[in-house]
């Protein structure tokens, strides 16, 4: 299973990434390599202000193809499978003051 590394600096690219509407949470990766639906991919996060980055597992649940309309970034939703470290909850905790927030997101 491919392992891809994600290093969030702010909180505000993570907000552009977080996948809420997913029923585990789930992550937007930027990237131009192509995926496909229902892929397995692991995903090597390393929150804002973190020390350690925190590994979790998932599957393709969105793509958005180079060219994409209003300009979004080509990419990948990584919709979590495995999560064992709750990264979920700790996502959510920290894009919290963020969730009424006009700010565009890279997916919905």
């Amino acid at each position: 299973m491919e392992e891809i590394p994600l290093d969030f600096m702010d909180i505000k690219e993570l907000y552009r990434c977080y996948m809420p509407f997913l029923k585990q949470g789930g992550l937007f990766v930027r990237t131009a390599k192509v995926y496909k639906m229902g892929q397995s991919l692991a995903l090597n996060v390393t929150l804002p202000d973190a020390l350690e980055p925190i590994l979790v597992t998932g599957k393709v649940a969105w793509v958005t193809p180079h060219g994409a309309q209003n300009a979004s970034p080509a990419g990948v939703g990584v919709a979590f499978i495995d999560d064992k470290h709750h990264l979920n909850d700790q996502i959510v905790k920290l894009v919290a003051g963020m969730q009424a927030s006009h700010e565009i997101t890279y997916t919905l």
